[in-house]
């Protein structure tokens, strides 16, 4: 009486205490079993076969009543993982923090839970309240108690088309509202993750989160620091894949989340070029996801943090470090800070400098240069990354034009296009060297680097130390000795000076 007479002076909404769900019929949820996996529908047949209890439940159960096909179906059952082992030919136990058990059919996974108990009293926990490990196993109604929100507590039966509702699950989801089971400062303190989830969950479904789950977010957010990088890591990819990316950023901010894990991502969102790039990148991004294609972790990553390392790689040139080593000493530093908080993966981190690296490369257009970038690996990563910049006007859009008319080119048109690069180049560089008989101090042109060596075919080893720019005309230089050039004033690659 005490805890209700609480809740309803503080206007929060009870969840159901009793043990006994509602149980709606096909009727009421309108669910269509058709859009019901085969192998969901394989696997709780399986369990119920040998004895055991087994429900499709959490947000297959959620995207289900909302209309929408769920990408991934997870189940429930009373059988242990030991019992569940048995029953599936490719079935693997995975978890620490809690066992559950991946049953694979080709490749197709399907994770199946033991009902949770509720006794998390003994678990072991940190010095700030976070479950370590819970392997504590329950009946049903204690397994619904323990998950995170009300529209993620459903079980649905595909055996007899029922849905079990033990928190008011379908109220929150007709009214379009996200509320977490039980005191929220508590629930966040077992897993701040879930202060993750709310921010994706109310962004990717256009829920409102209710008035008392998201008061203690701002206050209690530095509890993530306390997460393994790794699942933050996952939370933040699956936050980002959402479909809704720019929109969870949006939210990250305003509950202010974002601290520590996008480091500077409020400077970038606050510059119009920077803005105008994240935007054009999460918008590819939720296209691809809407669509039903895979995407980049990488590449998302690269286009998130790209604008730090632009402003790092400024900054190593103006301390006078040359353009390419400039790029790889400002990709270091920003994974490393990154590293730390998000646990990029070493692949996706190699992706990453992959894509940058190959920014500079785009602007050699002379040459076999060309030719060698389009059988890069990651040409296509590079190549789209390279359309985000000239669409966001970082750099002229004739860049994108020119990659995209040799990309789709035949053999004889690409030597065309690279033909009247080079020439184009080539007249850009007159004035540039009759200025340097004029005034060898005046500055030299953005471009020099990318055409200084019309013709070469040599890769990005051989452009650490250009020559610089408005040395002497042909004329003049057949005068000097040809090792003049070489050294470049000091400028030389290792290995030729």
């Amino acid at each position: 009486m005490i805890k209700k007479f609480i809740r309803k002076i503080l206007g929060v909404k009870s969840a159901r205490p009793s043990n006994e769900p509602v149980v709606l019929g096909a009727k009421d949820h309108g669910i269509d079993p058709r859009m019901v996996s085969n192998n969901a529908i394989r696997v709780t047949s399986t369990l119920q076969e040998a004895g055991y209890e087994a429900f499709v439940v959490g947000g297959a159960v959620r995207d289900l009543l909302l209309g929408v096909k769920p990408k991934d179906f997870d189940v429930a059952t009373n059988a242990t993982p030991e019992q569940v082992k048995r029953l599936f030919r490719r079935a693997f136990i995975i978890g620490r923090r809690f066992q559950i058990v991946h049953v694979m059919f080709g490749q197709d996974l399907l994770e199946v839970t033991t009902f949770r108990g509720t006794a998390t009293d003994n678990a072991p926990k940190d010095e700030h309240g976070r479950v370590l490990r819970d392997n504590t196993f329950g009946s049903q109604a204690e397994d619904a108690e323990r998950r995170d929100f009300t529209i993620n507590a459903m079980y649905y039966n595909p055996a007899t088309q029922e849905v079990l509702d033990y928190h008011g699950g379908i109220e929150d989801i007709r009214a379009k509202t996200l509320r977490i089971i039980g005191q929220p400062e508590a629930r966040y303190r077992e897993d701040p993750v879930r202060m993750l989830r709310v921010v994706r969950f109310a962004a990717k479904l256009k829920f409102s989160i209710e008035r008392s789950t998201a008061e203690p977010i701002g206050v209690m957010a530095p509890l993530i620091d306390n997460v393994p990088a790794a699942r933050v890591f996952d939370e933040m990819l699956k936050l980002l894949t959402s479909g809704q990316a720019l929109a969870c950023l949006q939210q990250l901010r305003k509950e202010g989340l974002h601290h520590g894990l996008l480091p500077m991502l409020d400077v970038v969102l606050e510059q119009p070029m920077g803005t105008k790039f994240v935007t054009l990148a999460l918008d590819s991004t939720d296209k691809r996801v809407m669509a039903g294609k895979t995407v980049s972790p990488g590449f998302l990553f690269a286009s998130l943090l790209w604008h730090q390392v632009l402003e790092k790689w400024q900054a190593y040139q103006a301390a006078g470090e040359f353009p390419i080593p400039a790029l790889h000493l400002a990709a270091d530093e920003v994974l490393e800070s990154q590293t730390e908080k998000l646990a990029i993966q070493r692949k996706i981190g190699s992706d990453m400098r992959d894509i940058w690296a190959m920014q500079p490369r785009f602007e050699r257009r002379n040459g076999k240069n060309p030719y060698k970038l389009l059988e890069h690996l990651r040409f296509r990563a590079g190549y789209d990354f390279l359309l985000l910049r000239c669409a966001s006007g970082e750099i002229e859009r004739e860049l994108g034009d020119w990659w995209t008319a040799f990309y789709e080119a035949d053999e004889s048109m690409r030597a065309e296009l690279v033909s009247s690069a080079s020439s184009g180049a080539g007249k850009k560089k007159k004035p540039a060297a009759r200025r340097g008989r004029a005034a060898a101090s005046d500055e030299v042109p953005a471009d020099a680097h990318a055409d200084a060596d019309e013709g070469d075919e040599s890769d990005d080893d051989e452009f650490l130390n250009p020559p610089p720019e408005g040395e002497a005309p042909a004329r003049k230089r057949r005068r000097r000795p040809r090792r003049g050039r070489r050294s470049g004033g000091g400028n030389a690659p290792a290995g030729e000076a």
